[in-house]
């Protein structure tokens, strides 16, 4: 694995500490960790408090998100609007995350 050394320099100049984060983030390849968190973080709010108490488990495993509900019933009707799942989670992230959503 290379690196390009120019990433690594240290600069005499102030940055904002949002900068160097971002960059810190990039070189070692953790932006997409850190949006996954941040939308398994966000399912609360995106699904509401119902979905939210039935959710035991959510994962995501490369693109496919993976969710346990604990009520059958919530599983099929979450399972039947699927795709505006997906779109709503991608759209909050920014980017297509998601390709895929599996209901336990």
């Amino acid at each position: 694995m290379k690196f390009n050394l120019e990433e690594f320099k240290r600069s005499s100049d102030n940055q904002p500490l949002k900068e160097v984060m971002e960059r810190m983030f990039h070189v070692y390849r953790l932006e997409s960790k850190l949006q996954e968190v941040d939308l398994i973080e966000a399912w609360p709010k995106l699904m509401g408090p119902a979905v939210a108490h039935r959710t035991q488990k959510i994962f995501l495993k490369g693109s496919v998100l993976h969710v346990q509900i604990d009520s059958s019933v919530a599983r099929e009707e979450l399972a039947k609007g699927k795709q505006i799942i997906i779109d709503r989670l991608n759209t909050y992230a920014g980017k297509t995350l998601i390709s895929d959503l599996w209901f336990s």
